[in-house]
C-alpha cells in the first residue's frame, strides 16, 4: 500500500521557474540580427536601408526559435506579436523622425534675430523674414478659435444633455459629421462669397480667413468636446441634481469642470488642425509683403501662405534664399503647433479634477 504521507523528493518536484532566454537574450537577438543585416549587405553591395530589412527578418525568425527551443510554443507566439507590434511602431515612427530631421536641419541655419523682426517689404534675397507672417498666423487663428470654441462647446453640450432622443439633435450630429469630411479649400470659398456679398468682389481680410478656419474648426470641437462630457459618470448628475440644483448650474459647475482637460485638448487639437492650412487663406486672407495686424482691413499673410509663396516663386537670382525662408517659416510653424499642445497639456492637468482624497 502507498504511503499517501510520504513527501516527494526533490528531483520528483515540479520546477517552480518555467525555461526562459537569458536576461539579455533579446538584446543579443537584436545585435546578432544587425550583424547579419550589416554582412550580408557588404557582400551583396547594398544600402543600408537593404541592411535593416535583412536585420528585421532574420530578428523575427531567429528570436522566435530560440525561445520555440527553450521556452515552448506560448511564450514564442508571445515573443512573435511583440516583435510585430515594435516593428509597426517603429516602422510609423520613421515618417515622424524623418520629417522633424528634415525640417529641423534645413530650417535651423535661417533662424536669426532678423529673420524673426523683418518682413518681406521691399526685400529681394538676403534681409527678408517672417514677423508680419507670425502676428498674421497668430491673429487669424486666435480669431478662429474665438468664433470656433464657444459654438463647439455649446453645441455639444446640446447635443449630450438636452438633445438627447430628439430630431434636431439627430440632424445636427448628421451636419456635423458632413462638415468633418469638408475640403479646406470649399471653406476658403464659403468665406469668399460671404464676403464677397458684404463687401463686393476681390475681397481679401484677415478675418475672413478667421471664418473660413472657424468653418473647419467647429466639427472638431463639437466632436471632440461631445465625447469628453459623454464620459463623465451621469452619477455625479444625479448626486447635483439629488441636492437640488439646477441642470444648468450642474452643466456649468459639475459636468463641464469634470471634462474641461478632455476638451481642452480637443480644442488644442483643433487649432493645431487649422494652423497650417493654406488653401482657404490664399482664398480670402491673400498674401502681402507687409506687416498688417488688423485683420479687418486688407490683407494678411499667414505662415502657410508665406511658405507656399516662398517655395512657388519663380527660378532667379534669389531661388536659394527663398527656399531657406521656407524651411526656416515650417520650423517656426512647426514649434508653435508643439507649443500648443504642451499649453494643453498643462492646461488640463491645472484644471483636471483631483481623484486623490
Amino acid at each position: 500500500m502507498t504511503d499517501l504521507t510520504t513527501t516527494p523528493s526533490t528531483s520528483d518536484a515540479l520546477p517552480l521557474q518555467a525555461p526562459s532566454l537569458p536576461r539579455y537574450g533579446t538584446i543579443f537577438a537584436v545585435v546578432f540580427a544587425i550583424a547579419v543585416g550589416a554582412l550580408v549587405s557588404m557582400v551583396i553591395g547594398a544600402g543600408y536601408v537593404a541592411a535593416l530589412v535583412i536585420a528585421w527578418l532574420v530578428l523575427v525568425v531567429a528570436l522566435p526559435l530560440w525561445s520555440l527551443a527553450i521556452e515552448g510554443g506560448r511564450k514564442a507566439v508571445d515573443r512573435v506579436a511583440t516583435l510585430l507590434i515594435w516593428s509597426t511602431f517603429g516602422l510609423a515612427m520613421i515618417p515622424l523622425v524623418s520629417l522633424i530631421y528634415t525640417v529641423v536641419s534645413k530650417g535651423s541655419g535661417i533662424l536669426s534675430g532678423q529673420f524673426f523682426n523683418n518682413s518681406m517689404r521691399n526685400v529681394l534675397g538676403e534681409g527678408g523674414g517672417i514677423y508680419h507672417a507670425i502676428f498674421g498666423t497668430l491673429i487669424v487663428t486666435a480669431l478662429a478659435a474665438a468664433i470656433s470654441v464657444p459654438i463647439g462647446i455649446l453645441t455639444a453640450i446640446y447635443l449630450v444633455e438636452y438633445g438627447k432622443g430628439k430630431k434636431l439633435a439627430r440632424v445636427i450630429t448628421f451636419l456635423v459629421d458632413v462638415m468633418t469630411g469638408i475640403p479646406s479649400i470649399v471653406a476658403g470659398l464659403f468665406a469668399y462669397a460671404l464676403f464677397v456679398l458684404i463687401f463686393g468682389p476681390g475681397v481679401r481680410l484677415g478675418i475672413g480667413g478667421s471664418v473660413a478656419l472657424s468653418v473647419l474648426m467647429i466639427p472638431i470641437v463639437v466632436r471632440s468636446s461631445e465625447e469628453m462630457l459623454k464620459l463623465v459618470p451621469d452619477e455625479l448628475r444625479e448626486a447635483s441634481y439629488a441636492l437640488g440644483v439646477p441642470k444648468w448650474r450642474t452643466i456649468v459647475k459639475v459636468v463641464v469642470p469634470t471634462a474641461i482637460a478632455g476638451i481642452v485638448t480637443g480644442v488644442t487639437l483643433a487649432i493645431a488642425r487649422v494652423a497650417g492650412e493654406t488653401a482657404p487663406l490664399l482664398i480670402i486672407a491673400g498674401f502681402t509683403t507687409d506687416t498688417n495686424l488688423n485683420p479687418f482691413s486688407d490683407r494678411m499673410t499667414t505662415l502657410p501662405v508665406y511658405i507656399f509663396q516662398s517655395i512657388a516663386s519663380p527660378p532667379g537670382l534669389y531661388r536659394q534664399e527663398y527656399e531657406d525662408y521656407a524651411w526656416g517659416a515650417a520650423l517656426t510653424l512647426v514649434t508653435i503647433v508643439m507649443l500648443l499642445n504642451v499649453l494643453a497639456r498643462v492646461i488640463g492637468a491645472v484644471f483636471a479634477p483631483k481623484s486623490g482624497r
